[in-house]
């Protein structure tokens, strides 16, 4: 049995884990960045790539400050920062650092999009890049996502050939097995009218054989009329 002092000392560590989850959660409900599912993309040099970015906050915002840095392999720089007044109001910037860069997002409507085109590529261009997002509604609450951009000389083609044989057998099998299911179905079909068939040949044959043999019912035990 627990003493009195552990009893204490197991309530108190269950209060301490309490107080912290309660002070996580909004954390974890709060001021959220996206950069898409992908987390490498790649252009072709000489092209424009959108940049993608996005943010959302449960407790709205206010003033909300944003900017983009770019780190490669031995440089780092911010790009474009700005700011965002509510919800109601566009993007405003700030300072940009390249000619190359647009903002192209919009936060009315509850888009929340700070995304960002690069137009020009160029192979120097490829490193990473980081969305950050800093919400002084939430007290200067900063979170960030990062996105990897491959400049390549050109786009190497997906070979599709096994993906198509594959689609091929698959469609193949669900074909073969609806014909069997209709071949069966007809089968059942057929069989059930020729029983029925011979059920009604029997039924007649039965009746015949009574009229020829006199029995009850049958034709032959019909009498003259008696003549008066």
């Amino acid at each position: 049995m627990l003493r009195a002092g552990d009893r204490s000392a197991a309530q108190a560590r269950w209060l301490g884990t309490g107080l912290l989850g309660l002070f996580l959660l909004p954390m974890s409900l709060s001021l959220e960045v996206s950069v898409g599912k992908a987390n490498t993309i790649y252009a072709v040099n000489g092209t424009e790539i959108l940049l993608p970015c996005t943010f959302s906050s449960c407790f709205g915002f206010r003033d909300l400050g944003f900017w983009w840095s770019y780190n490669g392999s031995d440089t780092f720089k911010i790009l474009i920062n700005g700011t965002v007044k509510n919800e109601k109001s566009d993007p405003r910037v700030h300072l940009k650092n390249d000619d190359r860069i647009t903002l192209e997002g919009s936060t009315k409507e509850k888009m929340n999009n700070i995304s960002i085109l690069l137009k020009d590529l160029d192979f120097a261009d490829t490193g990473k890049y980081t969305c950050h997002v800093k919400n002084p509604k939430e007290k200067d609450l900063q979170h960030q996502a990062t996105i990897f951009l491959q400049v390549v000389d050109k786009l190497e083609e997906v070979d599709n050939t096994v993906t198509l044989i594959i689609l091929a057998v698959v469609g193949g099998v669900i074909g073969l097995l609806i014909f069997i299911l209709l071949v069966k179905k007809l089968i059942t079909f057929i069989l059930k009218k020729t029983q029925e068939k011979k059920k009604e040949c029997l039924v007649s044959s039965s009746g015949n054989d009574n009229t020829e043999n006199g029995l009850p019912g049958s034709k032959a035990e019909e009498k003259p009329p008696t003549k008066v």
